[in-house]
């Protein structure tokens, strides 16, 4: 997510006094609300990270560094247009109506091939008699405070405990929107499986209170087996941090390989060659998930725009693309809709089958039903531009 980029920045310090403003004007009581639970939400001190990461390749210098040099900062000339974006138009990104949700038909038993969308990066992936959750995500708010932060614009499709018994629960990355206190709390009460995660993010898992016999640290091409499915970690192109701290936790991408099929999860990344080298090697794919929304010019290194995201699919030797990381939290400028208009498009061009359900859907991925467009009617709370749609890709990324 990329606003704490800019916020932990030294940057930011117009944007840092307006926030400091804005929560010296809340009465007590709202100061205290928006405090509630901070130290916690953050996660483990930086200082706790050191021991699981430092024998790590991506580790040097006291954090962990991308393959490709991967800015967190537009060029200086480009910083005041891009706080003005933060301050004129965070309401773009906004639906137009209510977003329409699907309540699953979850099976007992797991099915050969199925995946369940819950919006923004959350998915239930069922895979030769497995399930794997992949970044659950049940708050409302990625964000450490319960009054500020994004918040849902659909409500999350079913309730965490209406879900059935999951085998490994694998996270991309710390930020908020991928790892989320409420949920890990709800997955200790109500889930047995172990955590399957970057190195460094255990740390924050331990300080919540996950027992150690449920946490499995990887580094980039590091593999563990679960429920008969192997889960290796893949390199991305991102970067983390839930406070000040950046980078000392690992992100990665995933492979979950089965005897049969094999899914890739992007988590959260820009585009990388080394998607065509997690294709030769643990490719092809018959499933996708591939992030394709909060996607800006400033921080295009590290999320992949719709186009990118059907160019990955290609690298990795995806069969079908379900498309992630959109329609559930407004993080970036685009219009709501933007992202499945472009990523429909792109994928025509491609000849790519997507499957793109609504929050909530179940969709067997071994016989996807044809992509309804639901979105249209949804809209965007900004009228969309159809020139938008046409323009070559850059020049509408250079507008969002």
């Amino acid at each position: 997510m990329p606003f704490p980029v800019f916020l932990r920045s030294p940057h930011a310090r117009a944007l840092r006094r307006a926030a400091l403003a804005a929560v010296v004007a809340l009465p007590v009581t709202g100061i205290a609300r928006a405090a509630w639970g901070l130290p916690v939400a953050l996660g483990a001190h930086r200082r706790r990270l050191h021991p699981t990461v430092v024998g790590s390749p991506q580790f040097s210098e006291g954090r962990f560094h991308n393959t490709l040099p991967t800015p967190v900062l537009p060029p200086a000339s480009a910083r005041g247009g891009l706080l003005r974006q933060i301050h004129e138009e965070r309401h773009v990104g906004l639906p137009g109506r209510p977003i329409p949700l699907a309540r699953p038909d979850l099976p007992a038993d797991a099915a050969e091939l199925a995946v369940t969308w819950f919006g923004h990066s959350s998915a239930l992936i069922e895979i030769d008699g497995a399930r794997v959750l992949v970044d659950p995500v049940w708050g409302e708010r990625v964000s450490p405070s319960p009054v500020f932060g994004p918040h849902r614009l659909h409500p999350a499709p079913v309730p965490f405990e209406a879900l059935p018994r999951v085998d490994a629960v694998l996270i991309s990355h710390d930020h908020y929107d991928h790892l989320d206190l409420p949920t890990v709390r709800a997955i200790i009460r109500e889930q047995d499986a172990p955590f399957v995660v970057p190195l460094g993010i255990g740390v924050h898992l331990r300080f919540w209170g996950v027992p150690e016999d449920r946490i499995i640290e990887l580094d980039w091409d590091q593999e563990t087996t679960v429920a008969g499915l192997t889960l290796t970690c893949t390199e991305a192109r991102h970067f983390s941090g839930r406070f000040f701290a950046r980078n000392t936790t690992l992100w990665a991408s995933w492979v979950v390989a089965g005897p049969r099929h094999r899914v890739f999860f992007g988590g959260d990344t820009g585009y990388t060659p080394a998607f065509a080298g997690i294709g030769a090697r643990l490719g092809p794919f018959d499933l996708t998930l591939l992030p394709i929304g909060a996607y800006n010019e400033a921080w295009r290194a590290m999320h992949m725009d719709p186009e990118e995201a059907v160019r990955a699919h290609g690298d990795l030797g995806g069969k079908v693309l379900l498309p992630v990381h959109w329609a559930t939290f407004n993080l970036a400028f685009h219009r709501w809709a933007e992202p499945i208009q472009r990523l429909c498009a792109a994928a025509q061009k491609s000849d790519v089958q997507l499957a793109v359900p609504k929050p909530g859907q179940r969709v067997d991925v071994l016989a996807p039903p044809p992509v309804e467009d639901w979105w249209t009617a949804v809209g965007s709370a900004v009228d969309d531009d159809p020139a938008d749609l046409t323009a070559e890709p850059d020049a509408v990324t250079r507008r969002s």
